[in-house]
C-alpha cells in the first residue's frame, strides 16, 4: 500500500512538473508569436475581411521585414476627379452618394490621400469645354471654372468634408483651348509659343480660382500623354524639350511670381516605357530641375510589366523627386455589374490583346483586373514610387458616361436609373495600399523566399507595419511572417491579396 501510494505521488509530481514545463514551454511560443491583424480580399469571396491568421505547420514561405532599411517615403493612394463621376454621383440618392464619398474618403473607408482632377475637359466628361473660351484672351480676362461649378466642384467638397485627415488634389490639363494651339483643335497639335506665358497664366489662374472655392490644389502635372493619345480624345503633344523649356522659361517661373511657388510640378505623364529621354531632359541641368518636383507616370505600355528598370532609372536620375503613378484603369471594357468573378478572371483582358504586334504582345497578355492593380501597385511600391492614382472613382454600367464613349471600369459601378451601388473587386483592391499605408509612410525592406507571392511592406508614421502580400495563383500558400524577434504562420489562399497590420512595437 505504501509503494502505491509512493508511486502516485511520483507520478503526480512528474504530471505536474511536465504540466510546468509545458505551460512554460507555450508562454515561451506565446511571447514569440507576432500580434497580427490580416485584411483579406479574394476570389472566394472576401473583400477587406479581417481574418484570423490561421496557424500552419509549414510554412514554405518566409516574409522577413527589416524596418532598418528605408526606401522611399509615400506620398498617398487615390483615385480622380472627373466630370463624369461627378455627374454619376449627381444621379443618385443622397444615401447612395454619401455612401461612396464616404467609402473612398472616410477613415472607416479606404481613406484616401491623393487625388487627381483635370483642367479643362478630358475623354470622361461629357462634352468639350475650356475655361478660357474666349479666342485671342491673351491676359486670360474671361477665364471661367463654370464647367464645374455643376459637378465637380460639388463632388470635390463633399470628399474634403468626408476626410478626417485630407487629402491632397494635382490637376492635369488634356489640352489648351483649340485657340492656342497650331491645329485649331481639341485633339492633337502643339502650343504656339506666342501663348506659352498665357497658357503658363492659366495654372496659376486656375489656382486661384479652386482656392477661392476652398479648394487647395496640392500641384499639377504639366500635360496628360504628351506623346498624344493616337488622336482619339482631348491632346496637346509636347516633346521632351518642348516641355521642359515651357517649365523652366514659362510654367515655373509664372507660379513662382504669383505666389505659387509652392504648388508641385510633375512632368511627362504618360507610360514607363518612355522614361528614360523625359527624365534626362527634364533634370539636364540645375536650372530645369528646380521646377520639376518630380515625374509622373501611366500603365497603359502594359498593365502586366510595370518595367522595374525604368523606373530605378527614373529614381536614380532624380533621388529626391517624387515619382507618382497618375494613373491606370482597366479600359476599353464595359464593366461587368455585379458579378466579382469577372474581376478575378483573365477574360476580362488588357486592351491591348486585341492590337499589340506579336512582339509587343508579351506586355499584354490575358489578365484579371484585380492582378492587374494589386501587382502594379506592388511592382511599383518595390521600384521607389511613392504614390498610385487610379483614374475615374465612379462609372456607370457601361464603363461612362464620356462624350468619345471611351468605355472602362471603375472601383465603384452605379447604376443611376435604378439607385444602385456596385463595389468591385477593384475598390477592396485599393484600399489595402490607401486605408493601411498612409502619407509618410516609409517603404522598408520586405525578403521574400517565395518567388510566385508579391510582398510589399511600409512603416507608417504611428509606427505600424503594413505589410502586402499578393497570391495570383490558384494553389493554397501559407507564409511565415518573421519580425524583430517574432513570427507568424499564415494561410493564404488562391487568388488572395491580404494586409497584414503589425502594430506599434515600441
Amino acid at each position: 500500500m505504501k509503494l502505491k501510494s509512493y508511486g502516485t505521488i511520483c507520478m503526480l509530481i512528474l504530471l505536474m512538473t511536465s504540466c510546468k514545463n509545458l505551460n512554460e514551454s507555450q508562454s515561451m511560443v506565446d511571447d514569440n508569436k507576432l500580434d497580427v491583424k490580416v485584411y483579406e480580399t479574394s476570389a472566394a469571396g472576401n473583400n477587406l475581411t479581417e481574418v484570423t491568421p490561421f496557424t500552419v505547420a509549414d510554412s514554405a514561405a518566409i516574409i522577413t521585414i527589416n524596418e532598418d532599411k528605408k526606401f522611399q517615403t509615400i506620398t498617398g493612394f487615390g483615385g480622380a476627379f472627373t466630370e463624369s463621376s461627378a455627374y454619376l454621383l449627381n444621379r443618385l440618392s443622397k444615401k447612395n452618394r454619401d455612401t461612396i464619398i464616404n467609402a473612398y474618403f472616410s477613415r472607416a473607408g479606404a481613406n484616401y490621400s491623393l487625388t487627381r482632377t483635370h483642367m479643362n475637359s478630358c475623354d470622361f466628361s461629357l462634352s468639350q469645354y475650356s475655361f478660357s473660351p474666349v479666342e485671342n484672351d491673351m491676359n486670360l480676362e474671361h477665364f471661367t471654372i463654370e464647367e464645374d461649378r455643376d459637378d465637380l466642384i460639388p463632388m470635390i467638397k463633399d470628399a474634403m468634408a468626408a476626410s478626417e485627415d485630407g487629402f491632397d488634389i494635382f490637376a492635369s490639363p488634356w489640352t489648351a483651348a483649340p485657340w492656342m494651339k497650331d491645329n485649331n483643335k481639341w485633339v492633337g497639335g502643339k502650343l504656339l509659343p506666342k501663348y506659352y506665358d498665357t497658357w503658363a497664366l492659366f495654372f496659376s489662374k486656375y489656382i486661384d480660382a479652386y482656392e477661392a472655392e476652398g479648394i487647395p490644389i496640392w500641384g499639377f502635372t504639366v500635360e496628360n500623354e504628351p506623346h498624344g493619345n493616337g488622336n482619339n480624345w482631348e491632346s496637346m503633344h509636347y516633346t521632351p524639350k518642348e516641355m521642359t523649356d515651357f517649365v523652366e522659361f514659362h510654367l515655373g517661373p509664372k507660379l513662382e511670381a504669383d505666389g505659387h511657388g509652392d504648388k508641385i510640378i510633375l512632368g511627362y505623364d504618360q507610360n514607363r516605357a518612355g522614361l528614360r529621354e523625359w527624365v534626362d531632359e527634364m533634370y539636364r541641368d540645375e536650372a530645369s530641375s528646380k521646377y520639376f518636383d518630380g515625374t509622373a507616370i501611366h500603365w497603359y505600355e502594359s498593365t502586366y510589366d510595370y518595367f522595374p528598370e525604368e523606373l530605378q532609372y527614373a529614381h536614380n536620375k532624380a533621388p529626391d523627386k517624387y515619382l507618382i503613378e497618375t494613373e491606370g484603369c482597366v479600359d476599353s471594357e464595359v464593366p461587368a455589374w455585379k458579378d466579382d468573378n469577372w474581376y478575378w478572371s483573365k477574360e476580362a483582358t488588357d486592351w491591348g490583346w486585341d492590337w499589340a504586334s506579336e512582339e509587343d504582345k508579351h506586355l499584354h497578355p490575358k489578365y484579371a483586373p484585380v492582378n492587374r492593380y494589386a501587382r502594379d501597385i506592388i511592382g511599383c511600391m518595390n521600384n521607389w514610387v511613392d504614390g498610385w492614382v487610379d483614374w475615374n472613382m465612379v462609372l456607370d454600367k457601361q464603363g461612362g458616361p464620356n462624350w468619345f464613349e471611351n468605355w472602362c471600369a471603375a472601383p465603384v459601378i452605379v447604376d443611376p436609373e435604378n439607385d444602385e451601388v456596385y463595389f468591385t473587386p477593384l475598390y477592396y483592391t485599393m484600399a489595402h495600399f490607401s486605408k493601411f499605408i498612409r502619407p509618410g509612410a516609409e517603404v522598408i525592406e520586405a525578403n521574400n523566399t517565395d518567388k510566385n507571392l508579391m510582398v510589399t511592406a511600409a512603416k507608417n508614421p504611428d509606427g505600424t507595419i503594413a505589410v502586402v502580400v499578393f497570391n495570383e495563383g490558384m494553389e493554397d500558400k501559407s507564409y511565415s511572417l518573421r519580425f524583430r524577434e517574432s513570427e507568424i504562420n499564415i494561410k493564404l489562399g488562391p487568388q488572395s491579396l491580404q494586409t497584414v497590420l503589425i502594430p506599434n512595437q515600441n
